[in-house]
């Protein structure tokens, strides 16, 4: 089974423009989370895909493999599935640029769902963590997940859910968004029109759901560190310090 992680890198992101490029320890982010993926030792190859030549260059300049995207894309699975068509691989990774502090036994465990799947019956898997504070469970940029049998995703949104009537004390999961396709589950499925669903919660996810993907759900223990402002970023300096 050849495993290929991806990780899709725009420029200019909404919240923290050319936060990618930023000083993290000596590196920049982007050039860390890429050194972080090899370093787990669980992907054949690992790929930077980029709409942006600066970090392309970034890439490539220490040493690294990078995919300059040939056209703009609504999402990073869109970004990865055009740079992947030619790339021999039975498993996709969606890593985040910018989440240098991967986690490798929550990888491990992610890539675990497909090597013990005998019948194929999964085209996706991804990570959730369990939360349990009131303001992490409203905020609607915390992304939560509703799971059935065997861990299989229901369904995802910004909302609180489930909805805890007569006061019931519900478990809520909060959704990490690394996920690993079978590749030709991630070609198939980034062809299909956006659904209702997604244009509402703006989640890329629902779209696989609605139209009969199998998004099988791993709990983790490991909340990732994602760096999304400038407060971000310094906490992560702080914690490369420490």
């Amino acid at each position: 089974m050849k495993i290929v992680a991806m990780i899709p890198a725009r420029l200019e992101a909404t919240r923290f423009p050319k936060k990618l490029m930023q000083d993290l320890g000596g590196m920049s982010v982007i050039v860390r989370t890429y050194r972080a993926a090899v370093n787990t030792d669980l992907f054949n190859e690992v790929y930077v895909v980029t709409d942006s030549e600066i970090i392309f260059d970034e890439i490539v300049s220490n040493g690294g493999k990078a995919i300059l995207s040939k056209k703009e894309h609504e999402s990073g699975s869109d970004r990865i599935a055009e740079a992947i068509e030619l790339i021999d691989a039975d498993i996709v990774v969606n890593v985040q640029g910018d989440e240098p502090f991967i986690d490798k036994t929550s990888l491990e465990n992610l890539l675990t769902v497909f090597k013990t799947d005998s019948e194929k019956e999964i085209d996706i898997a991804s990570l959730m963590f369990r939360i349990s504070s009131e303001q992490e469970v409203n905020n609607p940029n915390n992304v939560k997940v509703v799971t059935g049998l065997n861990e299989v995703a229901l369904y995802f949104s910004r909302a609180p859910i489930p909805f805890p009537r007569d006061n019931s004390h519900a478990s809520y999961f909060k959704h990490i968004g690394i996920y690993a396709f079978r590749k030709q589950a991630l070609l198939d499925c980034t062809q299909l029109p956006m659904h209702v669903l997604e244009q509402t919660e703006k989640l890329e996810q629902l779209r696989f759901l609605a139209n009969g993907y199998t998004i099988k759900m791993v709990l983790t223990d490991k909340q990732p560190i994602g760096i999304d402002t400038p407060e971000d970023l310094h906490n992560a300096r702080e914690l490369l310090l420490n």
